[in-house]
């Protein structure tokens, strides 16, 4: 499906950080994280699951989460995955690095002082 010129890739590491984020008050599972962004970011932000799933497995291999198998309240198997302390130092650490980036370039596209 083509994207509509309103959509645009998110920047590396900004799917990460949102899924650090939202897992770090309570564990979700895979469709509940594309819903929790969609909504949080007033669906201004649309996860698609071929992203979401591998950025869910290189953190996984990175021990930025941890995942465990449960059974849903409607009968499923569902993946349930927690931020780890090492989650939570690299979120802190990335959401530094996009503030001080986002500062720049608020200075660089503000108007001009004469």
């Amino acid at each position: 499906m083509a994207k509509s010129p309103q959509q645009r890739d998110l920047f590396p590491g900004a799917l990460e950080m949102m899924i650090l984020q939202s897992v770090r008050y309570q564990p979700m599972h895979g469709y509940a994280l594309v819903q929790h962004i969609k909504e949080r970011s007033n669906e201004l932000l649309q996860v698609e699951e071929g992203s979401l799933y591998p950025a869910l497995q290189r953190m996984l291999k990175e021990e930025f989460l941890k995942a465990e198998w449960k059974i849903s309240d409607t009968n499923r198997k569902i993946r349930l995955y927690k931020i780890t302390p090492a989650g939570i130092k690299h979120l802190e650490h990335e959401v530094f690095r996009f503030e001080r980036m986002l500062e720049g370039i608020s200075l660089v596209l503000a108007p001009a002082k004469s």
